[in-house]
């Protein structure tokens, strides 16, 4: 069966399911899974132990699965069940084959969402968050989802956040945790700070059409630059993740060797440093480019009227490029200062500009321009008339050198003093060198990725467990008693002002006691930001019930790293990138041995509807509860599996759901009608038992193979749909006990179980009605008959004007077509009429081939 590509149901995805689902005359649909699902769920609900984890005594393999944990926004949609449908039905599978399985959920429950919420519905945020944490719940037992409820976490409740607070005192500990005043992103509409990494094309992550500001405020930092290289090298052992994924951390994390260099003002005390990771082009260097915001641009700007308001329009041209989202794009636009800089190898006096494409907060805020080896400079230097000098060349001679050069591995320095001559690669490292041994420069490695801020002037987050005492530490911030966690969120609290933490209207929550002189301290008033909180959380549920520690150390070194993560690409840089760095600390502090949180990720596609990704705010939400009410849970999910690849977009139709419930109808009646004979037990193994045995185990055989690696749900389900097909076209001879006892149960059985993972209630009222004994989900897996599975083939000789070429195999049945096609692709009939024009080719099928060609 090819792999199925399309989201809809079409073509010959469309021939299978119609063929499946097709009404029989005189059968009424007894299938009813609005009686069959709710019997069941409430059977599980009454044995927690069945979706439980077993101890790392267990004797068994052990897998960690699982999905990232949503938002309690209040309902599912679609899109989250598809997701969730992924990861339970690997679960399902890793149980049949034997492992000892750790399937929670959780809940990601402190952020801005809850706080808006709450504004606008006019009720506070914890009661918001519960209540929907509690009807979400409900919806995914309702569909069937193997979870382990008993290691539930919500980030919201102490018993969680203490253990934030215990990490970030920790970390402070370990100078990983610091306070200082830097430029930071601003969200007006949030009314928080931001962090680098939640500022998309300069707008709010969570409001893409809020322009994010840059502010001067004092803020909590997290060191994970500390770990950029670790972060960095770590990519390439991460085999099991995306390759896009790994890209878009490496881009981020942004690596760069070069060096910083300092030019002096010349008449002055001022310095500019730079950083450029092409020292070797510093002798073609003809300007020096600051940003608007540069501290050297304003101090320029308060000696000179004139030259401030030209900044200051250069400023406002950058923040309109920001505001479009088109910073990549700006028109370069700059003013000379009427001052220059001293370039430090050669003595030469350059002028100093100020350029509205230079940003403050990337680099160091300014640049040496070389505008005969960088495009940007090139195109710069050209509009307002500088310099161009070349300084590298592919050789010595530059007569025909194209302008801008920018060949780096082959090529060689000219013009550059005692360099000249010199390959570019081995003159970066000895002018760096000679940089530092001058004391106007060293070899430096900078990084894209900054510090991760994580204050937030928001309620509803972790508080942060610092005070501030004027008289034994009026300057620096000091960490409360590990005794004294959690320091508890307030809740009642009045969030309607804005202007401020929240909390620091709360003199109860706000007058403390100094941990070092015991006097009036005042608690920090910010809170933790939410990615804290998603930064570990898997690590709590291998021990989510522990008072005494975040987890026990044991557990987790049994259960990590993830064997299979599953979730959107779009957290490739948000949550993964913190929660690589989360793991690296705490191995760091002796808590686990791994250095990774995750083998394997799995980033599913989205779901379309309408020609958008569904979401509540393009309101094209579909509600699985309107799909379970009309068609069940196991056709709104397995429709969802069986609609595309999980890792492509699907595109939601209701009738493929309508289709899904007809097939399993389909199953339903011919397993009621067999399973008498099913139970029984007969002898005899005829023609006909080998020919439906066979396609049994081909269909093992491909949806084992799925589930090993390619996870092409949607042919694990066409290829049962077949083996349905097969079944209803002997359906006379098991009538007639042409078809063995023994074969009919074989068939019967091994169908039910490889439904389980995808249609779990369903196959858990067959499994009964066939006798099964225990749980169809705890049941060993259907072991393939090698023999059985192996594909028949026809052996088709090939003639080229009726001498024999070659013998071309082909599946057994194929029709002409694919017969001819298989021959005209052989290399040896190719080599044969390679040149030579095909008048006829004559196809005797199951026979041969006779190729006449002139």
């Amino acid at each position: 069966m090819p792999e199925t590509r399309t989201s809809e149901i079409s073509g010959k995805t469309a021939n299978i399911i119609e063929s499946s689902t097709a009404a029989e005359p005189n059968q009424p649909q007894r299938y009813s899974p609005a009686e069959i699902e709710p019997k069941w769920q409430a059977r599980w609900d009454a044995d927690p132990s069945l979706y439980a984890a077993e101890g790392h005594d267990s004797g068994k393999p052990k897998y960690y699965c699982l999905e990232m944990l949503p938002y309690p926004s209040g309902a599912l949609h679609i899109g989250h069940v598809r997701n969730y449908a992924i990861g339970d039905a690997l679960a399902r599978h890793m149980w049949m084959r034997g492992y000892n399985v750790l399937h929670p959920m959780g809940w990601d429950a402190f952020g801005l969402p809850a706080e808006n919420a709450a504004l606008k519905n006019g009720v506070p945020p914890r009661e918001w968050t519960l209540s929907n944490i509690a009807a979400m719940r409900k919806q995914m037992q309702r569909l069937g989802y193997g979870y382990d409820w008993g290691a539930e976490v919500t980030t919201c409740l102490p018993d969680y956040y203490k253990w934030n607070q215990w990490f970030f005192l920790k970390m402070f500990e370990k100078g990983l945790a610091y306070r200082k005043k830097s430029k930071v992103n601003w969200c007006p509409e949030c009314c928080t700070v931001l962090a680098n990494e939640q500022v998309i094309g300069g707008r709010c992550w969570r409001h893409e059409d809020t322009v994010v500001e840059l502010r001067d405020l004092t803020q909590w930092f997290l060191r994970i630059t500390k770990y950029a290289d670790e972060l960095l090298d770590g990519l390439d052992k991460l085999e099991g993740w995306p390759e896009k994924v790994r890209t878009m951390q490496r881009n981020w994390i942004g690596r760069s060797e070069g060096a910083h260099v300092d030019f002096a003002v010349a008449d002055g005390d001022a310095k500019i440093t730079v950083f450029t990771t092409r020292v070797d082009t510093i002798f073609g260097a003809t300007s020096v480019q600051l940003a608007p915001e540069h501290a050297v641009s304003k101090a320029f700007a308060l000696e000179d009227d004139a030259l401030r308001v030209q900044i200051e329009e250069l400023l406002e041209q950058q923040k309109v490029a920001r505001e479009s989202d088109a910073l990549g794009a700006i028109e370069k636009h700059g003013v000379f200062t009427g001052r220059f800089a001293v370039n430090p190898f050669n003595g030469e006096r350059v002028p100093i500009w100020v350029a509205n494409y230079i940003l403050a907060d990337y680099g160091t805020g300014a640049i040496m321009s070389v505008p005969a080896h960088d495009e940007r400079d090139f195109e710069f230097a050209q509009k307002y008339g500088l310099p161009l000098r070349p300084v590298i060349a592919p050789n010595v001679d530059t007569n025909d050198l194209a302008l801008p050069y920018t060949g780096e591995d082959e090529a060689v320095l000219i013009d550059s003093g005692e360099w000249t001559g010199e390959n570019c690669l081995e003159a970066q490292e000895k002018m760096a060198a000679f940089a530092k041994a001058k004391g106007f420069g060293t070899p430096t490695v900078t990084y894209r990725l900054k510090d991760w801020g994580v204050s937030r002037q928001r309620y509803w987050g972790t508080p942060i467990p610092m005070v501030y005492c004027d008289k034994c530490s009026p300057e620096e911030p000091l960490p409360v008693a590990e005794s004294e966690l959690p320091i508890l969120l307030p809740e009642q609290v009045d969030i309607t002002q804005t202007n401020g933490s929240p909390l620091g209207r709360i003199p109860e929550f706000v007058n403390a006691k100094c941990p070092k002189c015991g006097g009036v301290a005042r608690r920090e008033t910010d809170t933790m930001d939410t990615f804290v909180d998603s930064s570990w959380y898997f690590y709590r549920y291998a021990d989510a019930k522990n008072s005494d520690a975040p987890f026990d150390s044991d557990k987790a070194n049994y259960w990590f790293p993830i064997d299979q993560y599953i979730g959107g690409v779009e957290h490739a840089i948000l949550h993964l990138i913190y929660s690589r760095f989360w793991t690296k600390v705490m191995r760091d502090l002796g808590l686990v041995k791994n250095d990774e949180p995750a083998a394997r990720l799995f980033t599913q596609g989205m779901v379309i509807k309408d020609g958008a990704k569904m979401s509540k705010s393009k309101g094209n939400v579909v509600s699985p509860d309107d799909m379970i009410s009309r068609y069940g849970a196991d056709a709104t999910r397995m429709y969802a599996l069986f609609a595309a690849p999980p890792d492509r977009d699907l595109e939601w139709q209701e009738e493929g759901v309508a289709g899904i419930s007809r097939f399993l109808g389909k199953v339903y009646r011919l397993t009621t009608k067999f399973s008498g004979v099913a139970r029984a037990k007969g002898t005899a193994t005829g023609p006909k038992d080998q020919a439906l045995l066979r396609r049994l185990h081909q269909t093992i055989a491909k949806v084992t193979h799925d589930f090993d690696g390619r996870w092409h749900f949607n042919t694990s389900i066409s290829s049962i749909m077949i083996l349905v097909n097969e079944i209803t076209a002997n359906e006379a001879a098991m009538d007639a006990g042409e078809i063995s006892p023994d074969a009919v149960a074989e068939v019967f059985r091994s169908l039910i179980l490889l439904l389980a993972p995808f249609a779990p209630f369903f196959a858990a009222e067959m499994w009964e009605e066939l006798g099964g004994e225990g749980v169809v989900f705890r049941t060993q897996w259907p072991a393939v008959n090698e023999e059985l599975a192996r594909e028949e083939e026809d052996e088709i000789p090939v003639q080229v004007n009726g001498k024999l070429v070659t013998v071309v195999k082909v599946p057994a049945g194929s029709d002409e077509a694919a017969v001819k096609a298989a021959a005209l692709a052989d290399e040896k009939v190719k080599a044969r009429i390679e040149g030579k024009t095909v008048v006829k080719v004559i196809v005797v099928p199951g026979k041969l081939v006779n190729l006449v060609v002139k």
